[in-house]
């Protein structure tokens, strides 16, 4: 079947880019930071060589190009053919029931945002869904941190995989100082060693009886999850875009995009004249990155200070303008559930409510695909910087006279 497709305006006026040689982003040994990745310049063609012609079909990969209903449904039915059931199948964030009220996962194209106070657990969220993404064979995720740096991570990480949720067997659990420990103990026993033999820090923990179980975990997925230590002066939005492209292509689109988090997000050479502007043009852009390069987008945002006082957060506080609530497909607002139960409530139990002050609740004030204003509860084992993925639906009463019922 012939297709036509729609002039542009720009058709004689420029070549198209050649094509760029990007290989498969590579971890390196655990606690590396990941290397730039450096981008090829295209080979500059020959004196007289002609423009080559634009491909009359365009794919997923030229966004923003106008095409008619038939062809999407051939290029559709391509990916079908070939066993790409990707636009079909979301990726699970490994939390449940959560999974199952936004419509199996996270979907290519849409745009998750998590809010919440400061300490509530929103990194603790989002690394550990980074990490189920990344534990697929077939999957990367993409970590940008403004908040902590690359090793931080790697041994929050270790202190998670020491449970290894979902299983979640604490007895074995390493906390940070513990893991701390057992490196400078270990270094310092091996400068005394007469062989003077250290050992590196792979040979530590590998070594050690508490940490050798985290870190075969950990390895597993190691070379799928990417971080970078991002600058809010160098890292703009603009990066974010030019890194995850590379990304998009080095991985044959199988990547999911995390931030930490979005108000830190840098914007050149656009210019904003307050935080709400600035705010709409980073979630505005996070949004298009989701949707021309047909990935998920899984952001941390912030509370404003109105949020910080209130009794129980909700998305209208998140801290810059309403094109938050617009722009994403998704949003979970994250609260602790001890606070918010109604005290007033005849069936309150002040010395029952204690045992919920480690219990954060999940509420998915929008969604696009399926059921909102829904509210869910996970185990926060903070000093494993784990949740306990198996969650439940909230069955006391909530203050703002709402009542969940399973």
């Amino acid at each position: 079947m012939s297709t036509r497709r729609f002039p542009d305006e720009n058709d004689q006026a420029a070549p198209p880019p050649q094509p760029r040689t990007v290989r498969p982003p590579s971890m390196g040994q655990v606690g590396q930071p990941m290397q730039p990745m450096q981008q090829s310049q295209p080979p500059a063609p020959p004196p007289q060589q002609a423009p080559a012609q634009r491909p009359s079909r365009p794919s997923r990969n030229t966004p923003h190009m106008p095409r008619t209903l038939a062809q999407v449904m051939n290029e559709a039915n391509d990916h079908v053919v070939r066993g790409d059931l990707s636009d079909f199948v979301p990726l699970p964030t490994g939390f449940d029931p959560l999974d199952g009220l936004i419509g199996g996962g996270l979907r290519k194209t849409e745009l998750v945002l998590l809010g919440g106070a400061q300490g509530i657990g929103k990194t603790i969220t989002a690394l550990q869904v980074a990490r189920n993404v990344a534990a697929r064979p077939d999957q990367f995720a993409f970590y940008l941190s403004y908040e902590h740096t690359e090793t931080h991570l790697m041994n929050r990480l270790l202190c998670l995989e020491s449970i290894n949720p979902p299983e979640v067997d604490l007895r074995g659990g390493v906390k940070l100082k513990d893991l701390y420990d057992i490196i400078i103990s270990q270094r310092a026993r091996g400068f005394l060693d007469r062989d003077g033999a250290a050992g590196s820090l792979q040979t530590i923990l590998r070594e050690n009886p508490r940490t050798s179980p985290a870190l075969a975990r950990m390895n597993k997925y190691a070379d799928r999850l990417i971080m970078v230590k991002a600058s809010p002066a160098v890292t703009t939005l603009r990066t974010i875009r030019e890194m995850t492209q590379r990304l998009v292509e080095a991985t044959n689109g199988n990547v999911t995009l995390f931030v930490d988090y979005l108000q830190k997000i840098a914007i050149h050479p656009e210019r904003a004249n307050d935080e709400n502007e600035k705010v709409t043009i980073v979630v505005e852009g996070l949004k298009d990155i989701a949707l021309a390069l047909d990935i998920p987008v899984f952001s941390i945002v912030a509370a404003d200070r109105e949020g910080l006082r209130a009794k129980r957060l909700h998305l209208f506080h998140l801290r810059g303008s309403s094109a938050l609530d617009y722009e994403c497909d998704i949003a979970i607002i994250m609260n602790n559930k001890y606070h918010i139960l109604a005290k007033d409530h005849i069936t309150f139990n002040a010395y029952q409510a204690k045992q919920y002050r480690d219990w954060v609740v999940f509420t998915v004030e929008k969604n696009r695909a399926g059921r909102a204003m829904m509210d869910m509860e996970f185990q926060l084992h903070a000093p494993f910087f784990a949740f306990d993925p198996r969650g439940q639906t909230v069955q006391q009463q909530l203050i703002d006279d709402k009542i969940i019922e399973s």
